[in-house]
């Protein structure tokens, strides 16, 4: 959201509520829907005293100034949001006397009052306690009666911690999203340091071996000229050599790796509230292994964003001379024949000589199998491979 044009002071501060919601992906004035609550502002006065010309001037320059109070306490910093939460409840206790409507303010002030503050639930309550040993003396002080003394309280408390608990949650999960970036991020900085390592290992030596092989005919170049192409010669075959080692650490560092896959699958369906289910792979040759890989990813990436589902399944096993690929949700289905990168996985699929078929009635979820054969040469490794366990049905959903 652009705030450019908004006055200084209105400005959303980096660690406000509305600079939090910005970071969750949320609407920023989201929490602005629990204004719909001072409708009771409106309705007081039908339960006594009736809508007096008191009660409308008061009301006109009121709630516009509670009103800014409330958009104070979502863009102010967490230290100073709980000033305007307190100054809603001053607000309240001055019109007491003669404006009910303004208990409303009260307990909005009260809810408010923790904000995107870090303050744990009993000092919360406690302030809560003392606010309303104040309210409640003060409104018994005017007359007010019994009933509405017992219940603002009460409604404060309620209110105050249902509201709480859900900012608490949205928290804890926002800190679970970057638990999870970081551990992506640990995960590409350890790679990329592993394949320094190897490059590294891989180069220095050869690299000094050519040198040293480059020096030496240079220096034989006109004493012993024979020897200077045998080891110029020599010298090349060693970079030949470190070239076709060099392509293939390259090839190893590209392949995806099954287990890696599904360890990622995991955590990115898991973040999304997606249960998984799936089992360990069994041993397949590396090019199947690295195409049915990016399959996995391009299945579960659809799975996050389109699926709708709470629950998916992952199986990857060895049948005879073909390695077969289950992914299954409970998802809302519906899927068309290339929709949703669909296409990619069937040219990905081709490539690795299988076929790759799709299941998915609508509102049943959706089911997706790959079937690539093993060839002649890796008969071995289907024979050797334990049967990974098979894809249980899952039922479908309306």
């Amino acid at each position: 959201m652009n705030h450019r044009h908004l006055p200084a002071w209105l400005k959303p501060a980096p660690d406000s509520v509305v600079a939090d919601n910005l970071k969750l992906g949320k609407w920023p004035w989201i929490d602005a829907v629990h204004l719909l609550w001072t409708v009771w502002v409106f309705l007081t006065p039908m339960f006594g005293g009736g809508f007096t010309l008191r009660w409308v001037l008061i009301t006109l320059w009121s709630y516009p100034l509670f009103i800014l109070l409330f958009v104070m306490t979502l863009v102010a910093s967490r230290r100073s949001a709980p000033i305007f939460a307190l100054a809603m409840v001053v607000l309240a206790m001055a019109l007491l006397r003669s404006y009910p409507s303004g208990m409303n303010y009260f307990v909005f002030g009260c809810v408010m009052l923790r904000s995107n503050r870090c303050i744990g639930v009993r000092r919360y309550l406690l302030e809560l306690a003392l606010l309303n040993a104040g309210f409640v003396s003060l409104a018994w002080w005017i007359g007010y009666p019994w009933q509405v003394v017992a219940w603002i309280p009460a409604l404060t408390v309620v209110i105050g911690l249902i509201v709480n608990v859900e900012r608490a949650s949205s928290e804890k999960d926002a800190a679970l999203r970057l638990s999870h970036e970081e551990v992506r991020r640990l995960a590409a900085t350890a790679e990329r340091e592993r394949i320094g390592r190897d490059l590294h290992d891989l180069l220095g030596h050869t690299l000094s071996l050519i040198t040293l092989k480059m020096e030496l005919s240079r220096k034989l170049f006109e004493r012993d000229p024979a020897r200077a192409q045998r080891e110029l010669a020599e010298a090349e075959q060693i970079a030949r050599d470190a070239l076709a080692q060099v392509r293939s650490a390259v090839t190893g560092f590209r392949a995806a790796d099954m287990a890696a896959e599904l360890a990622s699958a995991h955590l990115l369906l898991e973040s999304s509230r997606v249960h998984l289910r799936h089992s360990p792979p069994p041993p397949m040759p590396a090019w199947i292994e690295c195409g049915l890989a990016m399959v996995l990813r391009e299945a579960v990436t659809n799975i996050a964003r389109h699926a709708q589902a709470s629950e998916a399944m992952i199986a990857v096993r060895v049948e005879a001379d073909t390695v077969v690929l289950e992914v299954a949700d409970d998802g809302r289905g519906g899927v068309s024949a290339n929709g949703n990168g669909l296409a990619g996985m069937r040219e990905r699929v081709a490539a690795l000589g299988g076929t790759l078929r799709i299941d998915s009635p609508r509102g049943a979820g959706t089911r997706l199998t790959v079937t690539v054969p093993l060839g002649d040469g890796n008969a071995a490794v289907a024979a050797a491979a334990p049967d990974g366990p098979g894809l249980p049905a899952m039922e479908a959903r309306a």
